[in-house]
């Protein structure tokens, strides 16, 4: 049997084992509406979303001419293997509402957004002599790291890794320099407001004063920043002096040329896409359009076309030129697009059962961030980040902040410490993994895009439990005991 008959049929394999495992009918809410209940799913449903995940981290190495190739059609075989039983055990109305949720809902606003800034950070160019030295290249990341929070993990990481793939061009060693971008700039640089990282903008949404995370996330991001940067400078610091690489800048083969921003505008236009996505948040008309079932606020549709608008302005306004000497090009974001449709699907019943709590399959996770009827910091920054890492950290961080309570105000007061383990949680372990959070896996597309052999899943799972998880203990020990 060829590579290509087992990828395609372990899919169909999943979707005939769900479809003969037993379950219940869809349950009603209010009138009509369809409710799936977590409680009543077994863990074999999260299956599909395992074999993605699984096919994400094999097949690039066991078949790496078939994953090129064909990735988005195994992709699209996941979500099929989950869609199609779940429709033949629970109904088809009940599929219908959950596809229709999920892409109005959540993958839409997801790809939009990121197109968004995919486009316009790509349109923003520093030309002139850029040399990724050892101290260059920690300032970068420290400067990123800084702009997280204020543009959002997505938009640093889209404005700025252009700039630092091709300071280091000359360098043969640099794939550890994309690995801690994606820790610094792609998730611990988001913890200090609301506009940072998701599942914070959430937790603004749900009371969370704006600032509230600058202020008690302060403390464990600083240590946890100052750690990484001072951890990066020496392994640099190391493999330049191994090889520096052959810079025209350094052996005097050009003369140096002034930094200068090509293409700002797109500058402005970052700032219009953080205005848009903050319109989504604080402006709610109680008006909009139901379809099927699914009600999508005047807000999700108003900041959906100005992003849209955004984009096509951004193309219009940036030179062909000047995006085509930034390695500019649709690959990436076509990847990301097609991989998580299948994962936003196919995470489905993983966060259904979250959502069921102690009565869920995964219910002994919820009961164990609680002792004595009192929340334990500690558990709820494990269980938030570990969840986090491979699944989608905003429902995730929604969940345990509903365990905890839920009451803004009490959280924010007498369970601060706890508060501040889940909002830690759910930015800093999304570094975790590849599909941790959204621009990690941006990061990676846009770096092998550039030449960069980047680790295998698996592989960047080695860097990621080799260095984050030990400072993740300390941050443990030092600030959620």
């Amino acid at each position: 049997m060829t590579r290509t008959s087992v990828a395609r049929l372990l899919p169909l394999a999943a979707s005939v084992l769900l479809a003969a495992w037993p379950g219940p009918a869809m349950a009603v809410e209010g009138a009509g509406v369809p409710h799936l209940d977590g409680r009543e799913l077994g863990v074999l449903w999260v299956l599909p979303f395992a074999g993605i995940l699984l096919s994400i981290a094999l097949l690039p190495l066991m078949a790496p001419g078939l994953w090129h190739h064909h990735f988005g059609k195994i992709a699209a075989a996941w979500a099929l293997a989950f869609l199609l039983p779940f429709a033949a055990v629970f109904g088809v109305d009940l599929a219908a509402y959950e596809l229709a949720h999920t892409v109005l809902l959540e993958y839409i606003p997801f790809i939009v957004l990121l197109t968004a800034l995919f486009t316009v950070a790509g349109g923003v160019r520093i030309a002139g002599s850029l040399v990724g030295t050892p101290l260059a290249n920690t300032l970068g990341l420290a400067l990123g790291t800084a702009l997280a929070s204020l543009m959002g993990t997505t938009g640093a990481s889209m404005l700025l890794i252009r700039p630092l793939l091709r300071a280091n061009e000359h360098r043969k060693h640099k794939v550890h320099t994309v690995v801690f971008f994606i820790f610094l700039v792609s998730n611990v640089g988001g913890s200090l407001t609301p506009l940072g990282d998701p599942p914070l903008f959430l937790g603004f949404l749900k009371g969370v004063d704006f600032f509230w995370p600058t202020v008690h996330l302060l403390a464990p991001m600083g240590f946890l920043a100052a750690c990484l940067l001072a951890i990066y400078f020496v392994l640099d610091v190391w493999l330049h002096t191994r090889d520096p690489g052959k810079h025209p800048l350094i052996e005097g083969v050009h003369e140096r040329e002034p930094v200068r921003i090509e293409g700002a505008v797109n500058l402005l236009l970052l700032v219009a896409i953080v205005g848009a996505v903050l319109l989504s948040g604080v402006w709610h008309p109680g008006v909009g359009v139901t379809i099927y079932h699914v009600p999508v606020p005047l807000e999700t549709i108003v900041s959906q076309f100005l992003l849209i608008g955004i984009t096509l302005l951004s193309l219009r306004l940036t030179s062909k030129k000047s995006r085509s000497l930034n390695a500019f090009s649709w690959g990436p974001i076509l990847e990301v697009a097609k991989l998580f449709a299948a994962i936003f699907l196919t995470i489905i019943p993983a966060i259904a059962i979250l959502k069921a709590g102690t009565d869920g399959a995964l219910g002994g996770i919820i009961a164990a961030v609680n002792e004595g009827g009192r929340p334990n910091p500690a558990a709820y920054f494990w269980a938030t980040g570990l969840l986090s890492s491979f699944l989608d950290n905003a429902p995730t961080y929604l969940i345990f902040f509903n365990t905890a309570g839920g009451d803004a105000q009490v959280l924010m007061t007498d369970l601060s410490v706890t508060l501040a383990a889940i909002s830690a949680g759910a930015v800093f372990m999304g570094a975790n993994s590849y599909i941790g959070n959204a621009p990690n896996f941006m990061v990676k597309a846009i770096a092998e895009e550039r030449g960069v052999a980047m680790p295998s899943f698996f592989g960047y799972l080695l860097w990621s439990f080799g260095i984050l998880v030990p400072l993740f203990v300390l941050v443990t020990l030092i600030f959620f005991r």
